[in-house]
């Protein structure tokens, strides 16, 4: 046996010690409200006399996982691609671990700003924060004219109605039954993913740019990665949601959702809502103000309160605390841009494509690249299709890069009138 086959042996029983030691460990349904929360609060509201939620939380212990985890970081190569990778993965996991040990606690903030950032944290290229972000898309969104939605945008869609489509959509894309669409009435977020299911909220309504933003983001990236990762040979851990590849996951749907045009500036301002609400809470703001925040940023009863409890999620509703996932999605967009536009110059788009092996950082792939070349780590068996057409894919990056270098404020100061 050769000393690259015997560490990468090595690293694959690690890997599966973790994948293991890390089952119960489901972070998004343990720290998630159940949906019997919203009716009263609601109701309350409607008479004028809102109560803080009451959450109960389980009391969890995750001790033997941690030390399992620790196990596998002591016995990992930190030098080798895989071993740095398990490193990291186990880290991550195990404050998930301590940050679930806490639920309902002020400590649940520490550990989610350890594995999500927070608000203030810088975008990429020490660009301005997170919130300044934020606060940029939330003023675009308030000054654009509603009105201008095309008569297709304003038709509400039902949840049954979706799933049937989406249902039609995603078996012509696999010429099989690989990802069921169905209604969940617990759910409070309006959809969710896993590898093989795509969960609407029963009731919900949605419109045209959601539709193709639920293929796109959910479909097309979370469940195609995670579908990819479990064909992979020697890393089963890649199909697991990590909670250190978050922000890459969710920049990458984002990014997806922009580049294929299904994004619009409604969404853009409800993931930046959720940033600032997130701020909010952390600077001492309760449920209460945050569902009414949402409220006057215009959005109905329903969404408010599923925006607020995004935030509250496994934290006290009093204020001074927030579960700070939400900080991810604009960091992940601009870092996922920003890492596609790097490819393109470096002539190496092909670990644009490769990023959907599975779970994976921007800085995993990189380091993956010998790996892949070695067959070690399986290229992704199903691609979307703006991934997958190389050419259109460069094109728009292409651009992307060359328009980035005109500066507009001094094209402004040109001339009043863009002329041609």
């Amino acid at each position: 046996m050769s000393a690259i086959t015997h560490d990468i042996a090595h690293h694959a029983a690690l890997d599966a010690r973790m994948v293991v030691a890390v089952r119960e460990l489901k972070l998004l349904g343990l720290v998630s409200w159940p949906a019997h929360l919203q009716p009263p609060f609601l109701e309350a509201f409607a008479r004028g006399q809102p109560v803080l939620p009451r959450v109960e939380y389980p009391k969890l212990d995750f001790s033997e996982a941690r030390r399992e985890l620790a196990a596998i970081i002591a016995a990992a190569d930190p030098a080798h691609p895989l071993g740095r990778y398990l490193v990291e993965s186990a880290q991550s996991w195990s404050i998930a671990a301590q940050l679930l040990e806490a639920l309902g606690t002020h400590a649940v903030t520490t550990h989610s700003l350890s594995l999500f950032g927070g608000p203030e944290e810088h975008l990429p290229g020490n660009g301005p924060t997170t919130r300044e972000a934020a606060r940029h898309f939330i003023d675009i969104a308030s000054e654009l004219d509603r009105e201008l939605l095309a008569p297709s945008e304003q038709v509400a869609i039902s949840a049954t109605a979706l799933s049937l489509q989406l249902q039609s959509d995603l078996d012509d894309f696999f010429d099989q039954r690989m990802i069921e669409v169905v209604m969940d009435p617990e759910l409070i977020a309006k959809a969710a993913a896993g590898a093989t299911r795509i969960r609407l909220r029963a009731g919900a309504s949605f419109s045209d740019y959601d539709r193709h933003q639920l293929l796109q983001h959910e479909a097309f990236v979370h469940s195609l990665t995670a579908l990819n990762g479990r064909e992979q040979p020697h890393l089963a851990s890649l199909a697991l949601s990590s909670p250190r590849t978050t922000a890459t996951q969710e920049g990458l749907a984002t990014f997806a959702e922009q580049i294929t045009g299904s994004i619009d500036i409604e969404r853009m301002k409800r993931m930046s809502l959720r940033i600032e609400a997130v701020a909010m809470a952390m600077d001492g703001a309760d449920f209460i103000e945050v569902f009414r925040y949402f409220l006057d940023a215009g959005q109905n009863e329903v969404e408010s309160f599923a925006s607020a409890q995004r935030v509250y999620r496994g934290v006290p509703v009093t204020g001074g605390a927030a579960f700070t996932k939400d900080a991810v999605y604009l960091r992940g967009l601009i870092g996922v841009h920003t890492f596609f536009r790097w490819a393109l110059r470096q002539r190496k788009l092909r670990l644009c494509r490769l990023l959907f092996a599975g779970k994976m950082t921007l800085a995993d792939v990189q380091r993956f690249e010998p790996l892949f070349d070695a067959g070690v780590i399986h290229p992704p068996r199903w691609l979307p299709q703006w991934v997958s057409r190389a050419n259109g894919l460069a094109g728009m990056l292409a651009f992307s890069l060359f328009a980035n270098r005109i500066r507009l404020d001094q094209v402004e100061t040109e001339s009043p009138l863009l002329e041609l």
